[in-house]
């Protein structure tokens, strides 16, 4: 098991190209492959799986912020 959690995890972060989809993938492939392992011996499906959705996730937060930084203030200075 440990062997499987160290190839996915390696997989995940030579797949990944910048630090937040990595951070993402990495503890998504973590919880998948645990997750898997338990659902019927299907770990690295489950590490693949939700390596996808760790770096889904890592994205969207990234553009929330991303977002939040752009707007502008809603105070405009009157009283």
């Amino acid at each position: 098991m440990k062997t499987l959690i160290a190839a996915s995890l390696a997989a995940c972060a030579l797949l990944t190209a910048q630090a937040a989809e990595a951070k993402g993938c990495i503890k998504g492939a973590i919880v998948g492959g645990v997750a898997g392992h338990y659902a019927g011996h299907h770990g690295m499906l489950g590490a693949a799986a939700g390596c996808l959705y760790g770096r889904h996730h890592a994205k969207e937060q990234q553009m929330q912020q991303q977002r939040q930084q752009q707007q502008p203030s809603q105070d405009d200075g009157r009283t």
